[in-house]
């Protein structure tokens, strides 16, 4: 027996506002109880010797000291722009605002 059923697939498909002709709604039937038997099958996995875990691996953050460089200019960052004003980059203007 299935554990989804051509009803349940029909409603699932009206909520979802898809049409499927009758052919579709059998074979998503059977594709439906083919996921729901594999999702079962994971949960039988033995994990009462596991620790609950949201990564795999260990995550650990690697932080580096600031340290103040030297950088271009702001005349030196404008010199290749196409357009420029008031010392800034000009782009074509999106949305439509002042």
């Amino acid at each position: 027996m299935t554990a989804i059923s051509r009803e349940d697939v029909a409603h699932l498909a009206k909520l979802a506002r898809v049409e499927m002709t009758p052919v579709e709604l059998d074979h998503m039937a059977t594709e439906l109880d083919h996921i729901l038997s594999a999702v079962k099958r994971v949960q039988e996995v033995a994990t009462q010797d596991i620790q609950p875990t949201s990564h795999p691996l260990a995550m650990t953050n690697i932080f580096r000291d600031d340290v103040v460089k030297p950088s271009l200019t702001n005349s030196e960052a404008l010199s290749g722009a196409p357009a420029k004003i008031d010392g800034r980059f000009k782009v074509p203007q999106i949305l439509g605002e002042e």
